[in-house]
């Protein structure tokens, strides 16, 4: 077993709001990636849309998401799924922090995890 801490004092300020990834991490590999993430009061993160698919796992405080331009209440304790191609971003107009993590992924991802696993996977050396 190992633990990784969030680490306040280790995230890096990105995309509009302070994060830190889930890798590199030595002996882990994962059919996803993720990162934990930080909107501090007023932030707002960089509006995008991608090819993975995402999941936000809400923590602590309050937020918004506003997908597809529409707004919806962000909560600790709640989950949003993300299709690929759906243009979003947060918003954190209280005046406390909002921390969730995200965690995506898409085929590429599950490829290489299971070529790893099965040790199909392709040497760079």
């Amino acid at each position: 077993m190992d633990f990784r801490r969030l680490e306040h004092e280790n995230l890096v300020r990105a995309y509009g709001l302070d994060m830190k990834l889930l890798y590199p991490w030595d002996g882990l590999t994962a059919p996803f990636r993720g990162a934990w993430c930080v909107l501090r009061p007023g932030d707002q993160s960089a509006q995008h849309a991608h090819h993975e698919h995402e999941i936000f796992i809400g923590m602590a405080g309050n937020a918004e998401v506003i997908a597809e331009g529409k707004s919806h209440e962000f909560a600790a304790g709640d989950l949003v799924f993300l299709k690929p191609g759906i243009e979003h971003y947060l918003v954190n107009n209280h005046d406390k922090d909002f921390s969730y993590y995200a965690i995506w992924w898409d085929r590429a991802m599950s490829d290489e995890f299971v070529a790893h696993e099965t040790g199909r996977a392709e040497s760079h050396d």
